[in-house]
């Protein structure tokens, strides 16, 4: 199954229920939500009230993405606030099995993150504990960003593993995702794709979702 994940991290945020009931519209499968605390990237975002707000608006599941320090710290506000999914990054988090447990003993499913040049080994002894994987496909930090084609390559290689270990993982990838490559990434073996300039950035963003899912078919 092919998972579309808009990010409100372009969404214009003054129309934020009007964004969501749109991408909802045109059957967007979750609400991808970026946060940022200005240490972890160089950019700050949005916290639990935001992500309450959102949880009143919409059915859809919020995948919140937490590109933050001090994870442990701030895991069960988010997952109060409406947060049905949580992924930390490898590289934040230096008691990362401690993590991700407190995610799931929370109630969300846990996930990790991983940036463009972290090496995919840093996820093996942490992958049978986690629901899915987000490969970073730009440095993390602003949204328009243009994809690394260099991503593919890894997520090939990271779903070859997932599959000889028998682990049901799904692979998300975020970042550049596009009409013009969300084949080539589900044929490389994502499932979860994360857009944001794709879909808010056009001026239809339930036809944007709808785009993105047809092409994304393509690499079945």
């Amino acid at each position: 199954m092919i998972s579309i994940a808009p990010s409100i991290l372009s969404a214009d945020f003054a129309r934020l229920a009007d964004e969501i009931a749109r991408i909802q519209d045109g059957g967007a499968n979750l609400v991808h939500v970026d946060v940022m605390d200005g240490h972890f990237v160089p950019n700050l975002t949005i916290g639990p009230p935001v992500i309450e707000a959102l949880a009143r608006e919409t059915n859809l599941p919020l995948d919140c993405h937490l590109m933050i320090e001090g994870a442990d710290a701030v895991i069960g506000d988010y997952i109060r606030a409406g947060a049905a999914r949580v992924t930390v990054h490898v590289e934040a988090c230096p008691h990362l099995h401690r993590t991700v447990h407190r995610i799931r003993e929370a109630g969300a499913m846990a996930g990790v993150a991983i940036n463009p040049a972290t090496p995919l080994e840093s996820l093996y002894e942490i992958l049978p504990d986690v629901g899915q994987v987000l490969i970073m496909s730009v440095n993390p930090g602003f949204g328009g960003q243009r994809f690394i084609r260099a991503s593919l390559e890894k997520i090939a290689r990271l779903a070859a593993s997932i599959q000889q270990r028998q682990l049901e993982v799904a692979i998300e990838v975020d970042g550049g995702v596009t009409v013009d490559n969300a084949a080539e990434l589900i044929k490389a073996g994502a499932r979860i794709l994360v857009a944001g300039s794709a879909i808010f950035g056009k001026p239809d963003p339930a036809l944007a979702t709808r785009d993105l899912r047809k092409a994304a078919e393509a690499g079945l």
